[in-house]
């Protein structure tokens, strides 16, 4: 079956570097907690005595899914599970993968340390081959996970016991699919394709796990709707190499509109690579989506047009299994975000799931990524955050739907932006550095207020009705005033006198409207109201302020779904929506949201004038 027609039980956990065989290591493990961190000292790495329980992984366990429910701090956890060795023959490696640990993770296998990671959101592997013995092998595992240490990359993850203000309950350890898998001596760590759709081609990356003894080849082959577009050989000699491979149909201006991916038409190119290096054979089935983004010209340009955003806000904290998610929930939140009329998400605090990008790519829609923040501004909180978000836009560089960068939020970790030059060189150092590494997407150096550098000037504006937003947005001088001075929020938008050269204006917070809380509960909302009704007109206008904007070129709505104290959802946090999904979808995706004709031109103009002087 294609990668692109897999259904939900078929995927791997990474769908991008989808090898087939790999064998699924979820499921019930041992778990201990080690609250006096004596796990180590006492060697429970190679003794089962101090695991007096089992938890249900990929969930963590503060969450019910994980069958423990243990919301308390335990900023030590130990996870152990026997295994049988998947058949493998001579010269064949024995892979361990991890989707995510929350925090610093080590890994045994058969009392054999094998691997050390630190960052709570993105994945790392272990070559288990040589630790392997006869019959049952054992993996243990232990994280740590400081509860109420700020200076590392926590996102909404409460540092008080329990949830208070926006901040929810922790998710400690492993809460992304752990799995087994076979691959040659020589074989793929990355596989990253970049569309270079003006010299009508692909960009591709590749590293390998170490330089091959003698040069081999890799193939690549691009098929669209079964129909083979591109079929590449090239030399392989050292562990990292960069080549372009030629697609003849882009250059056919036809051709290549009917295969653009978009949210309208989210079409996706099937990738096989086959690496042959020192007599082994990985192969990895992938896929491309062909597409350019940018932000200039003061409009979000999307296959170099114009095209208004419509987000919402996604938390992706589900009540039973915190940050985690089974595969048809990561799916069906795709669905539902989409049934709601938006064309993208705003992933907020979290990196998600591979297989919810996944989703996004296939069924078409947007997403912003931003990091996780910290909450302290310290050398060690620097260096954590700069680490780790390589580390995920190196896993995630790859996926069509992912438009927008967003290293920081809202100044959180760096709280005196606004005044201290240290913090602002922080800021436009991880804004340039990103675009140094990507410079294929838009970044936004910190949304919602404070920007220092950035291709999109976003905006925060939590008014409780539409009269406030349509005074702040319906004029370009009443604009102006926003972006120059204080906003909203009492912050300023822009830091010092940094031109306007083109950045569209968006508001990426707005909205958060509380449906009838019950008195005494702990919730959290912008805006009140008690009815059916009310929740329906206040939405509209709400958004119909925003629709009625000629200079705006997005938004995101605050939020998906109700969590923890929260309750400023459109969806209930089991997901049952507050108003029906065709009234929702019929105020949020309303005809009204366009960019001026003139403005229209005008980007198309200057994206003309721009190519001709590059």
């Amino acid at each position: 079956m294609s990668l692109l027609n897999a259904e939900v039980d078929q995927l791997h956990p990474n769908p991008q570097k989808t090898r087939s065989g790999w064998t699924d290591l979820c499921g019930t493990w041992q778990f201990a907690h080690d609250d006096a961190n004596a796990g180590l000292d006492e060697r429970w790495f190679s003794s089962a005595d101090a695991f007096d329980r089992e938890i249900i992984v990929p969930f963590p366990p503060e969450s019910k899914a994980s069958g423990l429910r243990e919301t308390g701090f335990h900023p030590y956890v130990w996870y152990r599970r026997s295994f049988e060795a998947p058949a493998h023959k001579a010269g064949e490696r024995v892979m361990l993968h991890f989707g995510a640990v929350d925090y610093a993770a080590d890994v045994w296998v058969n009392g054999q340390h094998v691997a050390s990671h630190t960052g709570g959101h993105t994945p790392f592997s272990a070559d288990i081959t040589n630790s392997l013995g006869e019959g049952e092998q054992v993996v243990v595992v232990r994280a740590e996970d400081q509860p109420q240490d700020v200076r590392f990359p926590r996102g909404k993850q409460d540092w008080q016991e329990n949830p208070h203000a926006i901040w929810y309950y922790r998710t400690t350890g492993i809460w992304q699919p752990v799995w087994l898998e076979i691959v040659p001596d020589v074989h793929l760590t990355d596989l990253h394709f970049t569309p270079d759709i003006d010299n009508s081609g692909i960009i591709c990356q590749v590293r390998l796990n170490k330089a091959p003894r003698d040069a081999g080849n890799l193939s690549i082959t691009l098929t669209h709707n079964g129909a083979e577009l591109a079929a590449t050989r090239v030399r392989v000699a050292d562990s990292q190499l960069e080549f372009t491979i030629a697609l003849g149909t882009l250059a056919h201006v036809q051709a290549r509109n009917g295969m653009l991916w978009s949210p309208e038409q989210p079409n996706l190119v099937e990738a096989s690579a086959v690496l042959e290096c020192d007599g082994g054979e990985d192969r990895i089935e992938s896929y491309v989506g062909l597409r350019t983004v940018s932000a200039g010209t003061e409009s979000f340009l999307l296959n170099e047009r114009p095209y208004f955003l419509r987000m919402a806000l996604g938390q992706n904290y589900w009540p039973d299994s915190h940050l985690a998610a089974t595969g048809e929930e990561l799916k069906r939140e795709v669905e539902l975000i989409k049934a709601m009329g938006f064309n993208g998400v705003r992933i907020h605090q979290k990196i998600e799931d591979p297989r919810f990008l996944y989703w996004c790519d296939r069924l078409g829609i947007i997403v912003w990524e931003e990091m996780p923040s910290a909450y302290a501004f310290t050398n060690s909180a620097v260096e954590a955050l700069t680490r780790e978000w390589l580390d995920v836009i190196r896993r995630d560089k790859s996926h069509p739907c992912i438009v927008t960068w967003v290293p920081f939020n809202e100044s959180w970790g760096i709280d005196q932006i606004a005044t201290r030059e240290d913090q602002q060189h922080y800021a436009s150092a991880l804004y340039h550095l990103t675009k140094a590494i990507d410079p294929s997407r838009p970044v936004i150096s910190n949304d919602g207020w404070e920007l220092v550098e950035s291709d999109i000037w976003s905006i925060h504006d939590y008014s409780p009705d539409g009269e406030g937003l349509a005074e702040r947005f319906h004029t370009p001088e009443a604009i102006e005033a926003v972006l120059r001075g204080m906003g909203p929020a009492r912050r300023r938008i822009i830091l010092g006198d940094r031109p306007h050269e083109g950045q569209p204006v968006m508001i990426t917070e707005f909205g958060g409207l509380s449906y009838a809380p019950k008195a005494g509960e702990n919730w959290h909302g912008y805006a009140t109201v008690e009815t059916a009704e009310e929740y329906e007109d206040l939405l509209r206008d709400m958004f119909d302020a925003i629709a009625e904007s000629r200079y705006l070129s997005g938004f995101c709505y605050t939020q998906v779904t109700d969590t923890e104290q929260e309750t400023n959802g459109l969806l209930t946090e089991r997901r049952e929506p507050k108003l029906p999904l065709e009234v929702i979808r019929e105020i949020v995706a309303q005809p009204s949201y366009s960019i001026p004709s003139e403005l229209v031109d005008q980007a198309r103009k200057l994206a003309r004038e721009s190519k001709k002087a590059n």
